[in-house]
C-alpha cells in the first residue's frame, strides 16, 4: 500500500492517486472543522479538499508528512472562513466591533472535562495562539508535535518547547483534574 507522501506526490501526474488520500483523511479533517466551526464543517471540508487538490503540486516531502500538509491546508481554509465571517455585513463581530476569528468561546461547550471547563477555558484562552493551536492539534487531531509544527509553520524543536510550556501551565493549574489528552506525559 502506498504511503500518503507517495500518493500526494504521484497525484501531480496521476489524479486518481489523490482519491485514497480523501478516503484516509476526510474523517479526521472533518473532526478538525467540526470542533472549530461546527455550523460550516461540511463546507469547509469540501473547500479544503478542493484547495489541497489544486495545490498538490506544492507539496514537498522534505518539509514534512502529507498529513501535516493537509492539516496546514485545513488551517488556512478555516482562517479564511473566520476572516470572511468578520467581514460579513451584519455579523456579530462587525456590529460589536470585535473580531470573530478563532471563536474560542465555543470550544468549552465541547470539552469532555465539563467539571473543569471554566478553568480550562481560561487557561487555554491565556495561552499564546500558536501554543494553543499546537496543543489542540496534538490533543484533538492526534498529530505528532513535528506534524503540528509543520501545520503552524514553526521548527519542530520550537513546537516541542511551546507544547511542553503549554502542558506545564495546564497541569499546574488543573492538577489531578487535568485531562491527559491535553496535558500529555511531561516526563
Amino acid at each position: 500500500m502506498a504511503t500518503d507522501e507517495e500518493l500526494l506526490t504521484r497525484s501531480v501526474t496521476d489524479a486518481s492517486a489523490f482519491e485514497p488520500l480523501v478516503e484516509r483523511h476526510s474523517r479526521v479533517l472533518h473532526g478538525y472543522f467540526a470542533r472549530r466551526a461546527p455550523d460550516a464543517a461540511d463546507d469547509l471540508l469540501a473547500e479544503a479538499w478542493l484547495r489541497a487538490y489544486a495545490g498538490r503540486h506544492t507539496y514537498q516531502a522534505s518539509r514534512g508528512p502529507a498529513r501535516a500538509w493537509l492539516f496546514g491546508v485545513a488551517r488556512n481554509v478555516l482562517a479564511a472562513h473566520w476572516r470572511g465571517r468578520e467581514r460579513a455585513p451584519g455579523s456579530v463581530a462587525v456590529l460589536a466591533g470585535e473580531p470573530s476569528s478563532d471563536p474560542w468561546h465555543a470550544v468549552d461547550q465541547r470539552l469532555d472535562a465539563a467539571a473543569v471547563a471554566p478553568l480550562m477555558r481560561q487557561i487555554l484562552a491565556e495561552l499564546p495562539a500558536v501554543e494553543r493551536e499546537l496543543l489542540l492539534l496534538v490533543a484533538w487531531e492526534q498529530l505528532s508535535p513535528t506534524e503540528a509544527a509543520t501545520v503552524v509553520g514553526v521548527p519542530a524543536g520550537t513546537a516541542r518547547s511551546r507544547l511542553h510550556r503549554a502542558r506545564t501551565r495546564l497541569r499546574a493549574a488543573l492538577g489531578p483534574a487535568a485531562p491527559l489528552s491535553l496535558t500529555g506525559d511531561l516526563a
